[in-house]
């Protein structure tokens, strides 16, 4: 199998003329997911994005047929792999999509066995308490999966604007400038970075999974931008906060998550695991083009010229709308189950046992030689996020400090990666990350990030 995107035959000695049609091809639908899916907007007091809020506003219409609908996609991913894994039909096997959506490892076909248990017993409240309780599975299927769910649809759907009419080779040339050395990726990876920190870090995930299929990045490069870049939007960053009610700390707070998440994108793709990460491209896939300005080229003019050939490229409304359909199902099927299967494990595991409270407790003389008021109630909270990035500002509710409850609630965020969604995610995607690599990072940006914060907040406080 060969990579859509591969280097173009040839480039022109000089630049091509400029056209009116050529332009307008690649800047409207490229404007259009710009204005959907990065450029915030205000909406009842609170900064959003076009998609984030069109999901919120279905998942709302629609919120007592959509944990339905999880139970449906969840039971169909599990049908679909025991017919994949047992029964083998050949007629099947030779369908791309077939094989795309069901044919899985049996690992992954356990997960998926676990998530479908998981779902049932949560959505019919049958089986043990600690499975579908509304702090575990409850929490996943009535409120996490359904806001997937829509996202997904929405996504899978409206992607295509940004990643298949030219933006990204246009940002490639623009961006590689800075984003090389910074954080030692393409250009190409600024529109990733943004739509992850202005939108959603479902988003971010999704985008970088179908451009690492289609070999725009190497296994480093999609592992740091999926790793790195997946932060919670604005408006999730605000709810956050709110839940250990410093509100009216909004724009300090997230300047601190802002900073500190900087200065980890910086370090992180310079130590190992990402730096381990092989800069090869998934087995079978071909890279894209580099991003080099040829002899005799303007930058910008380069990235004009890839950006028309792109948009030039596409194949039409009929493509756009079954590789959207396509992304969707990938995304519903592959994805879903195992949020609800790791996701549930881990809340689970946070709610109902001490391990999370045994394994923080390390950071106690950290955070006590640091200055910390309650450092002891605060180191309760430092590992729990693993689990879920809500749990560290529900422990930490009771604590008196506000500036331990800042802390708290800028190290979820800073922290990035938790199971009940991203890390679940970044696991059901194509993306070449491992269990132990969460871990590591998870513990490494909790490392880097936390004496950033707490000098921010000695300042502040």
């Amino acid at each position: 199998m060969t990579s859509k995107h591969n280097t173009p035959d040839s480039t022109p000695s000089r630049p091509n003329p400029v056209t009116l049609q050529g332009v307008l091809s690649f800047l409207i639908p490229s404007l259009v997911g710009l204005i959907l899916f990065v450029v915030p907007i205000p909406w009842n007091g609170e900064m959003t994005v076009p998609i984030a809020l069109f999901a919120k506003l279905i998942q709302q219409s629609l919120a007592d047929l959509l944990p339905t609908a999880a139970l449906l996609i969840i039971t169909l991913a599990w049908l679909g792999s025991t017919i994949a894994q047992f029964m083998k039909p050949k007629r099947l096997e030779e369908s791309h999509l077939w094989r795309a959506l069901f044919q899985v490892t049996f690992f992954w076909y356990m997960v998926r066995t676990i998530g479908l248990v998981f779902v049932i017993g949560t959505y019919f409240q049958i089986g043990p308490e600690w499975v579908w309780s509304e702090d575990t599975g409850g929490m996943l299927l009535t409120s996490l999966l359904p806001g997937l769910f829509v996202v997904f649809l929405l996504a899978g759907l409206l992607l295509p604007l940004l990643v298949d009419f030219g933006l990204l080779e246009f940002a490639g040339m623009l961006m590689t400038r800075i984003m090389r050395p910074l954080f030692t990726l393409p250009g190409r990876s600024s529109i990733n970075c943004m739509a992850s920190w202005l939108g959603d870090g479902t988003i971010g995930v999704m985008m970088t999974s179908k451009q690492y299929e289609q070999g725009y990045y190497t296994k480093r490069e999609a592992a740091v931008i999926g790793t790195t870049f997946t932060a919670v939007s604005i408006t999730f960053s605000f709810i956050v906060l709110s839940n250990v009610k410093l509100g009216h700390l909004f724009l300090p707070f997230y300047a601190t998550v802002t900073f500190a998440g900087l200065v980890a994108a910086v370090i992180m793709p310079r130590i190992p695991p990402l730096s381990w990460k092989p800069d090869s491209y998934e087995e079978g896939v071909a890279a894209s083009a580099e991003e080099v300005v040829p002899e005799g080229w303007s930058t910008w003019r380069y990235g004009l010229h890839q950006a028309m050939n792109k948009a030039k490229a596409h194949e039409g409304v009929a493509s756009f709308v079954r590789n959207g359909l396509k992304n969707t199902l990938d995304l519903w099927i592959g994805v879903i189950p195992v949020v609800m299967a790791i996701g549930t494990g881990a809340v689970a595991v946070a709610t109902h046992t001490p391990i999370f409270e045994w394994i923080g407790k390390p950071f106690y003389p950290i955070l006590a030689g640091l200055g910390v008021p309650e450092a002891a109630a605060a180191s309760e909270t430092i590992m729990v996020g693993f689990a879920d990035m809500f749990l560290p500002t529900v422990l930490a509710a009771g604590i008196e400090s506000e500036m331990t409850r800042f802390i708290v609630a800028a190290l979820s965020v800073t922290q990035l990666i938790y199971m009940s969604e991203v890390g679940g995610l970044l696991l059901g995607s194509k993306l070449p990350i491992s269990m132990k690599d969460l871990i590591l990072i998870f513990l490494l940006r909790t490392v880097i990030t936390l004496p950033i914060i707490i000098g921010i907040a000695h300042l502040l406080f």
